[in-house]
């Protein structure tokens, strides 16, 4: 379906302004099972959304594979006869992008990605020959195309390699599930997942009872964003509007440890991108600067309603969704140390790998079960902790931070490091 068409057959029945979204990817990855290679798949989407409107009511209808373009106008234009009139929000032609190169990652084949599961599971069961592996690998293409009737047209591509594993491991009643993944725009080393993994079986190999009360928490990068999370749901210009943020009236006040700042990098990582899903130029922006808010961020139609910069944070849950204010490349300054030294600083304390439970909401308050966890002793891991729980509120958590690591690493779109934190509660059974 050609999407100029598409533009064009909108306006002629109706619409005053459009916009088409394509999006298109393929994968090959392979899959392991109970350390065996289990399956191999080849997979390719694309998909179309069209977002119109008709008398500033707002339609938006999406197709996959091929459809007569007709009858895709008409049912974005039936949704906008349900809906409120609305400004129109889009980017015009012209926008400056930086230059964004294209990957060098060539074509990796499942010949390669099957040897990289067959080292990774090799690497564990040659040290532990009880655990049983599930493990993925993939290489993915993914491009885009975002034109509208200002003509704007701005597209971009993708190329990634994808790896995880899990190693499950039962002695008795005691079951454990440790995970690792990794995205890179590169081929990259099974150790990379395969290390920590060891290190949290040899960890794993004794039990230990966290005693209950108040005491120091180190996050691994792995779980801190149970942290994160709500700091960037905080500067979302959404709940501005709403005046739902903890932080409404906190504009360049303190509201997080002097010791953190946060920033986004659009040119950083693997998730670097030079615009957002409505065609907005992504910009580099700190959010919290030593501590200080500095601003909150939106798309389109929020910025426009709160007078906020526009920073290329409008993105799409879904193909058939509207845009809405999402945080992307989140950057927390780095600290010192690697994780065992921040590990050699506590006294008696608690390491947490992975958790289990929702996260924190709006007000920072939240209770989780230790997954993956371990009792610090005299600056050593003890063991594993076991039916545990940890809570309290991330926004004083944060406020009581005692040290930021230095060993950052991607989770997601989120780069951070390690962090110890004081002010949360620790429950135990044992």
């Amino acid at each position: 379906m050609n999407p100029e068409q598409l533009i064009e057959l909108a306006l002629k029945l109706g619409a005053t302004a459009a916009e088409v979204y394509v999006s298109n990817s393929q994968s090959c990855p392979v899959y392991f099972e109970a350390n065996r290679l289990k399956q191999l798949e080849n997979i390719s989407s694309e998909g179309i959304a069209l977002r119109l409107w008709k008398d500033r009511k707002p339609g938006v209808a999406i197709a996959y594979g091929d459809i007569e373009p007709q009858i895709l106008v008409e049912k974005a234009l039936a949704i906008s006869a349900l809906n409120e009139p609305e400004e129109i929000y889009l980017n015009s032609a012209g926008s400056n992008y930086e230059s964004f190169p294209e990957t060098q990652l060539s074509q990796v084949n499942q010949a390669q990605l099957i040897s990289c599961g067959e080292q990774a599971i090799a690497q564990i069961t040659n040290i532990y020959p009880e655990v049983i592996c599930s493990s993925q690998w993939e290489f993915n293409f993914e491009s885009m195309r975002l034109i509208n009737s200002l003509g704007l047209d701005c597209s971009f591509s993708d190329r990634t390699v994808d790896g995880s594993i899990s190693a499950e491991l039962v002695r008795g009643e005691d079951f454990l599930n440790i995970w690792q993944s990794r995205t890179e725009r590169e081929n990259f080393d099974p150790n990379l997942l395969t290390a920590p993994i060891l290190k949290h079986l040899q960890w794993s190999e004794q039990n230990a009872i966290a005693s209950n009360g108040k005491v120091p928490i180190l996050f691994t990068s792995k779980a801190a964003d149970t942290l994160w999370g709500i700091v960037a749901e905080a500067c979302s210009g959404r709940h501005l509007r709403q005046k739902t943020t903890p932080w409404l009236e906190k504009l360049n006040q303190l509201v997080i440890s002097p010791a953190i700042t946060l920033s986004q990098n659009p040119t950083l990582g693997i998730y670097s991108l030079p615009f957002d899903d409505e065609g907005t130029p992504t910009q580099a922006v700190t959010w919290i600067d030593q501590g200080i808010l500095k601003g909150f961020y939106g798309d389109r139609r929020t910025a426009a309603e709160l007078n906020l910069n526009l920073t290329g944070n409008g993105f799409r849950n879904g193909l058939g969704s509207y845009p809405q204010p999402s945080m992307f490349n989140l950057i927390v300054n780095a600290g010192t140390g690697e994780l065992s030294d921040l590990i050699s600083t506590i006294s008696d304390g608690i390491l947490i790998d992975q958790i289990l439970g929702d996260t924190p909401d709006l007000s920072g308050d939240f209770s989780i079960n230790v997954d993956h966890g371990y009792l610090i002793k005299q600056g050593e891991i003890i063991g594993r902790v076991k039916d545990t729980m940890v809570s309290g509120n991330a926004y004083t958590a944060l406020n009581h931070l005692i040290q930021l690591g230095g060993d950052r690493t991607w989770q997601g779109s989120l780069y951070t490091p390690s962090l110890i934190v004081d002010g949360l509660s620790v429950t135990s059974r044992g």
